[in-house]
C-alpha cells in the first residue's frame, strides 16, 4: 500500500511539474540576432528586395526618382538599366549609380540615395491580424503586434520568435517583446498552453 501511494504522489509531482512546465516561457535566446544588427535602422542597414529607394541625380530632375528594388536586388532607372543595389549601403548604391552615369551618360554626376520606404516586416501565429506590414521606425516586437491588431486570445504575451536575414543566411531566436524589429523581420506570436 505504501509503494502505491509513492507511485500515485511521484506521479502527481511529475504531471503537475510538466503541467506547469507549459506555463513559462523558454529562456530568451537573442545572441545570433543581436550579431546582425539591433536597434535603429542607419548607415549599417543592407539594401534588399522591398526597399523603395529616393535617387536624386543633381542636375538631372529626369533621372531623379523613387526607385523600388525588386527580386534581384537591383533597381532599374533611365538610361543605364539596372544596377545591383542589394546587400550594400545607400552610399554604395549612390557610388554605383555615379560610376554608370559617367560611362558616357553625365560628366560629372553627383548622386543621393536614401531610402524612402523600407521592407515590410512580418507577423504570424497567435495576433488578431497576422500578415505583412510597413516597417515603422524604432519598432519593437510589442509595437509590431499592436500593428497586428493585438494578441489572439492563446497568445503567449511575454515573448516571441523572430526570424531575419543575417550574413549568413536566416537567424532565428526567441526574443522579449520589447526587441526590436527590423525591416523584413519575421515575428511569430506562439500559442499557450494555458
Amino acid at each position: 500500500m505504501n509503494r502505491r501511494a509513492l507511485l500515485t504522489g511521484m506521479a502527481t509531482t511529475v504531471a503537475t511539474t510538466v503541467a506547469l512546465g507549459g506555463c513559462l516561457r523558454p529562456e530568451y535566446r537573442t545572441a545570433l540576432l543581436d550579431e546582425t544588427g539591433t536597434g535603429s535602422v542607419g548607415a549599417a542597414y543592407s539594401l534588399a528586395a522591398g526597399d523603395k529607394l529616393r535617387v536624386i541625380v543633381f542636375g538631372q530632375d529626369n533621372l531623379s526618382n523613387i526607385y523600388a528594388v525588386d527580386g534581384a536586388g537591383r533597381i532599374a532607372m533611365p538610361l543605364i538599366g539596372p544596377i545591383k543595389v542589394a546587400g550594400g549601403s545607400t552610399a554604395q548604391a549612390a557610388r554605383a549609380i555615379e560610376a554608370r552615369l559617367r560611362e558616357g551618360f553625365v560628366r560629372e554626376p553627383h548622386v543621393t540615395v536614401e531610402v524612402d520606404v523600407y521592407r515590410p516586416f512580418f507577423i504570424l501565429g497567435e495576433v488578431t491580424t497576422s500578415g505583412q506590414y510597413p516597417y515603422v521606425s524604432g519598432m519593437t516586437v510589442e509595437t509590431a503586434v499592436a500593428i497586428a491588431a493585438g494578441f489572439g486570445p492563446r497568445a503567449a504575451r511575454d515573448y516571441a520568435v523572430l526570424t531575419r536575414e543575417g550574413p549568413t543566411g536566416l537567424v532565428s531566436g526567441i526574443v522579449p517583446m520589447t526587441y526590436p524589429v527590423r525591416p523584413g523581420d519575421t515575428i511569430v506570436v506562439k500559442e499557450r498552453w494555458f
